[in-house]
């Protein structure tokens, strides 16, 4: 008996009850016999005590930071193209809903600012002790993406001129992490990421990333604010292997070298085009291998003008103003 559909009249009864007398949900859960997390999944659908209000988010925060890496890549598109790319990675939504997710609101600029603020004396060297990681997806179709066609006027719509698309292509999601010292081991994620599973990468991927890039030298670990990443049972995690993480602004993925290395790869991919997923994963993996210690360093490097560069711009991104290493690419 785990699910809330298990659950009985009577058991649903007793749990609102409890939870009205302001009991745990630890402590309905071993009052009545059941999970914690059907006790959890039931007052979620209930919303005891309170009435939902507002209209239901359309978007998730994977999606959100779908968005905001396609505005990254060019800060000149229309509201049309970012829509018409969302789209394409996955995400029905309106023009109104691309624009409230683009701009970045007041606090989170404040916040951005400050902690830039707080780094700005920060040396290439501590910046060097830093493990950065972070998520990235790949499309199976990443390498087809802009195909053109040699066509004269009025051609348009004939059907040797017509080439057909997968609207959701295959995909894997792939977790990876850098510092100055190279890049650690990719681990390909199997479904939604929750606070267990990312714990499991962490035990079995950053640990040897540290391992591979530190050796026995302390370092501090970079990730975003994903609700895996900043739950409760992630943060013990931590604290009991004794690793300090690094405070990180939200929405920020301009600040994030690995972002570059993400780049790098589908970059490659264009010219791999693989045709399964096992071709995907592979030409992933030797385009992650190919990335040298000296590339690493060199992103590492431009940490200072990537926090001086939020600084100039009041908190907002302003990737324009962040100087790619030479040959980086």
């Amino acid at each position: 008996m785990g699910k809330t559909a298990d659950l009985t009249a009577v058991q649903k009864a007793i749990i609102d009850t409890l939870k009205r007398e302001g009991k745990t949900q630890k402590e309905i859960s071993e009052r009545i016999g059941c999970s914690q997390s059907a006790v959890s999944r039931h007052l979620s659908g209930k919303s005891v005590g309170r009435k939902k209000c507002g209209k239901k988010r359309c978007t998730t925060r994977r999606g959100d930071r779908t968005l905001r890496k396609i505005v990254e890549k060019d800060r000149f598109q229309t509201l049309g193209d970012l829509r018409k790319q969302w789209t394409e990675s996955g995400v029905e939504t309106s023009r109104a809903t691309v624009h409230r997710r683009v701009l970045l609101n007041q606090k989170q600029r404040q916040k951005r600012l400050t902690w830039a603020t707080e780094k700005q004396h920060w040396t290439v060297a501590q910046w060097s002790k830093v493990l950065f990681s972070d998520e990235s997806k790949f499309c199976m179709s990443f390498g087809n993406q802009g195909a053109r066609v040699w066509r004269k006027t009025g051609e348009k719509e004939m059907p040797k001129c017509l080439k057909s698309s997968v609207k959701y292509p295959q995909s894997v999601m792939v977790w990876g992490a850098m510092s100055a010292a190279g890049v650690g081991p990719l681990c390909f994620i199997k479904g939604r990421v929750n606070a267990a599973s990312y714990q499991e990468i962490l035990e079995h991927f950053m640990l040897p990333s540290a391992e591979k890039l530190y050796g026995d030298e302390d370092f501090v670990f970079q990730h975003d604010l994903a609700p895996a990443h900043s739950a409760k049972t992630t943060g013990k995690w931590f604290t009991d292997h004794g690793i300090t993480v690094l405070n990180w602004p939200a929405n920020s993925p301009d600040l994030n070298p690995i972002e570059n290395l993400w780049d790098i790869v589908k970059r490659k991919l264009r010219d791999a085009r693989p045709n399964t997923l096992d071709e995907l994963k592979a030409a992933i993996e030797a385009s992650w291998a190919s990335i040298t210690p000296q590339q690493c360093h060199r992103l590492i490097a431009s940490m200072p003008r990537r926090i001086e560069a939020v600084i100039s711009a009041k908190g907002f991104p302003k990737r324009t103003q962040l100087i790619i290493p030479p040959n980086m690419y």
